[in-house]
């Protein structure tokens, strides 16, 4: 099987992890000129840790983690008003025990990757024609090639969905936020932890990275739906001053660093929901396909899910590759559905839009770990419902 994937974010090269572990004939696409090694912090968790056990990275991504304890909830002189450990949730809570650089954890599947498949950079899909012989893919650079199977991995603004479905292609579902991250100064000394403030329709905050010596800092903002283009990112820092004016606590010296930033990104909390995963031979896999929105804290998780069972099943389909596409939507859909309901409604508790708000999420969080644990464990549930299948039988002998 001759396998084309375009984007090597996350699902990209975990796609092409377990594409070469079936004995596929992978290429990996990917438009910026080399890996992209900045971006946010990122979750894994439930089922995904054990997509990275089967893998045997468990231990690879473990070390690469960013120590995280816990999160405080802060007043604008900072005061404490609530604090959730790390602990209390078994893992799987707001903040989770296996928070990652995005950067890293795509560099840790390249490495595993860069030997078993073929890595082209700075070019992207102009064109995709699916027949008989399989699809013709023409490049903006490269000479045109034909594979087998196409799966966009290329994330919340997919190229390939875009070719795929053309005009049919649904517009993105506008969740009511917007977000941004950039690394900046560990000017309070936090270890280990992160801090969020809140006011009425907007949250600045700050995890600590790099063995605490910076932070990622992050905004979040309530806004209806308006346009832009996020790669032009001198507008967008413009947009986020205007929306942080004013603010309390330490948001000024946070926003200060914008420009000195590497990896300042910028984009709407949007889910991308379509009528099926596939088109023929061509399908997509992570955002491209099923975005839940960062509001959903899962999409790391779903990415390295779907990656794993994609490839499960196209390796199990043989030579009917579109059966195989058909299964992996099948498989994944009802608990993917279930993950974009929880991300659609979670941003209340992020950006609250009024003072009551504000106050309710400050007050519940503090009491949350005092109460019963089965009162607050649906999150935790949904992390760990889907069952990974086993598809260990159709590895190539050469992996082992």
């Amino acid at each position: 099987m001759k396998v084309l994937i375009a984007g090597a974010s996350v699902a990209g090269p975990s796609l092409a992890f377990w594409l070469a572990r079936y004995g596929a004939e992978v290429t990996v696409l990917e438009q910026a000129a080399e890996l992209r090694k900045g971006g946010q912090l990122v979750d894994v968790r439930g089922s995904a840790r054990g997509v990275l056990a089967r893998a045997g990275l468990a231990e690879t991504v473990a070390a690469a983690c960013t120590a995280s304890d816990g999160l405080s909830f802060v007043d604008s002189g900072g005061r404490r008003l609530a604090t959730l450990s790390v602990a209390d949730f078994g893992g799987d809570g707001p903040v989770t025990d296996t928070e990652i650089l995005r950067g890293r954890l795509s560099e840790i599947f390249h490495e595993e990757t860069r030997d078993s498949a073929e890595y082209l950079f700075g070019d992207r899909i102009a064109g995709l024609a699916d027949g008989p012989g399989g699809v013709r893919v023409t490049f903006e650079k490269a000479a045109a090639r034909t594979y087998d199977v196409v799966i966009g991995a290329d994330g919340l603004h997919s190229g390939v969905r875009k070719l795929a479905f053309g005009p049919d292609a649904p517009p993105l579902r506008h969740l009511g936020a917007y977000l941004s991250f950039w690394t900046a100064e560990n000017h309070l000394g936090l270890r280990d932890w992160t801090e969020a403030y809140s006011e009425p329709g907007r949250t600045m905050g700050m995890r600590t990275i790099h063995g605490n010596s910076a932070v990622m800092a992050f905004m979040s903002f309530t806004s209806a739906e308006f346009r832009y283009d996020y790669r032009e990112l001198e507008s967008l820092k413009a947009v986020l001053r205007a929306r942080a004016a004013g603010m309390g606590w330490e948001c000024d010296r946070l926003i200060e660093q914008i420009d000195q930033a590497p990896d300042f990104y910028f984009d709407s909390c949007s889910q991308v929901r379509l009528p099926r995963w596939s088109v023929g031979n061509v399908g997509l896999v992570g955002d491209a396909a099923y975005c839940a929105s960062p509001l959903s804290g899962h999409g790391t998780t779903i990415a390295l899910v779907g990656a794993y069972v994609l490839a499960g099943e196209l390796a199990k389909a043989g030579a009917d590759h579109q059966a195989g596409l058909a299964a992996y939507e099948r498989t994944l859909k009802p608990w993917i559905d279930e993950i974009q309901e929880f991300g659609a409604g979670n941003g209340k508790a992020m950006t609250p839009e009024t003072a009551l708000g504000v106050w309710l999420r400050n007050n519940v969080s503090r009491l949350r770990r005092f109460l019963p644990r089965g009162l607050f464990a649906g999150e935790i549930r949904m992390s760990n419902r889907f069952v990974l299948p086993d598809y260990s039988r159709y590895e190539s002998a050469q992996t082992h």
